[in-house]
């Protein structure tokens, strides 16, 4: 019986394919949340659904705004009683085992802002944001300036980070 070997075209556009399979896969990998971007973890606030991804803002004069396409939250300054950031690091073993080994020396790290406040009923309120990686510094400091308190940093890694490396 006589072994039939395939093409040599037929093997280049295999490889090829392969190739390309595994550079979009990556791609999709490395897509997390964006480094503007803001998304709602979770808290109180039922009408924005938990992991929705938007925009946040401290610009505006009265209100800490966050903005996604299941609607708005304005948390108002004044009320805000309590803020905390913290960061969850952990390494990409999901990549390194489906992609390369190499990501197992790479860490992936995520920044999370809890804000607390009370509404004008006094009910107490929070809500805990995942911040993009360009937009941490100046958030906690615009959020310290506007409601005269200041951010709890979860450890000492945290407090690095939000501050600049200082």
């Amino acid at each position: 019986m006589r072994r039939v070997s395939a093409r040599p075209e037929a093997m280049k556009r295999v490889i090829a394919l392969t190739l390309l399979c595994a550079f979009v896969l990556e791609s999709a990998a490395f897509a997390g949340l964006g480094s503007d971007k803001t998304a709602y973890v979770g808290g109180t606030e039922n009408q924005i659904k938990d992991g929705a991804e938007g925009v946040s803002s401290a610009k505006d004069e009265k209100n800490f705004v966050f903005e996604s396409k299941d609607g708005k939250l304005a948390i108002p300054y004044d009320q805000v009683n309590d803020m905390e950031y913290g960061q969850k690091a952990g390494r990409r073993l999901g990549l390194a085992l489906t992609i390369s080994p190499w990501l197992l020396f790479s860490k992936k790290r995520k920044h999370f802002l809890t804000v607390g406040w009370k509404d004008d009923q006094a009910k107490q309120h929070a809500a805990v944001f995942e911040l993009g990686k360009s937009i941490i510094r100046t958030t906690l400091a615009t959020l310290e300036a506007r409601t005269g308190k200041k951010i709890e940093y979860q450890d000492d890694e945290a407090r690095k980070s939000g501050l600049g490396g200082a």
